[in-house]
């Protein structure tokens, strides 16, 4: 697919240095609206790979959901029409940009629950450096409310910290990974780095899913919603682990740990040079 976003070699120089980018205003409005009724859609009516602090609150509520790109039209159209892979194949320094899966994320106005400092990578069946996520907000939100933060500079650190499971209504799948556990960062913000963004609707954050990040809960009155997307750049490589994400599973894939994920079925090429 020919690319219809261009990224500046500022924005790849400062995404390579930092592990975070803002791009303001990537995605149309009518991929927005699309999106927003599917989060309205999910909320009332829950799907598979759901995780929920507090069913169907209109307050105080974390809800997340993913792998809807097979079966919903509109997050189809966002994954291959929305100029997301073409942002994340370009800042990869990748030929190609392979999707992963999607991850829409919805915090209700005062839910009190963090998104705890973690990474993204060993959460995942991949390794590789390219690799990363297209966050998409489809609403205004500031850093103080619930908008992400990043420890700049952290998916350099050459460390692969271990998984903790953030619902404890799901079956907890982290625990057999054994691993060095990810530092403290809220008890000790000063020693590090970090960044955050303030979003408008249609804002992308694009980050490594080597760097470190979280987001507070949400203090604002209105809710908060966001449409993640993960990619797979041309060094990225099949690598179940225990502890990692049961959606897929060896089981579910013909490739062999260690090997390039060329499955179109379920990791299609969506961008490429």
């Amino acid at each position: 697919m020919t690319t219809n976003f261009l990224v500046s070699d500022e924005q790849v120089a400062a995404f390579q240095r930092d592990g975070v980018i803002k791009i303001r205003k990537l995605v149309d409005v009518s991929h927005l609206d699309a999106i927003a009724i599917v989060a309205d859609q999910q909320l009332a009516h829950p799907g598979d790979w759901v995780s929920d602090t507090n069913p169907g609150a209109t307050t105080d509520r974390l809800f997340t959901t993913r792998y809807l790109w097979q079966h919903n039209t509109a997050v189809h159209d966002f994954v291959f029409n929305s100029g997301v892979a073409d942002v994340a194949g370009q800042l990869m320094g990748s030929t190609s940009a392979r999707f992963y899966f999607d991850h829409l994320l919805v915090k209700e106005p005062h839910t009190a629950a963090p998104t705890p400092w973690h990474q993204d990578i060993p959460y995942w069946p991949f390794l590789g450096k390219q690799i990363c996520s297209v966050w998409v907000s489809l609403t205004a939100s500031k850093v103080e409310e619930s908008s992400l933060e990043f420890v700049r500079g952290s998916h350099l650190w050459n460390k692969y910290f271990a998984p903790v499971n953030f619902d404890a209504a799901v079956d907890d799948w982290t625990t057999d990974f054994d691993g060095e556990a990810c530092p403290d960062i809220e008890a000790a913000r000063g020693n590090y780095d970090i960044v955050g963004f303030d979003v408008e609707p249609g804002d992308a954050l694009v980050f490594s899913s080597w760097i470190v990040h979280g987001s507070p809960g949400n203090d604002g009155a209105n809710r908060r919603v966001a449409m993640s997307t993960r990619w797979l750049g041309d060094d990225s490589t099949w690598a179940p682990h225990p502890g990692c994400d049961p959606t897929m599973t060896q089981d579910d894939v013909t490739l062999q740990p260690g090997e390039y994920p060329a499955d179109d079925r379920l990791m299609p090429s969506v961008w490429s040079v």
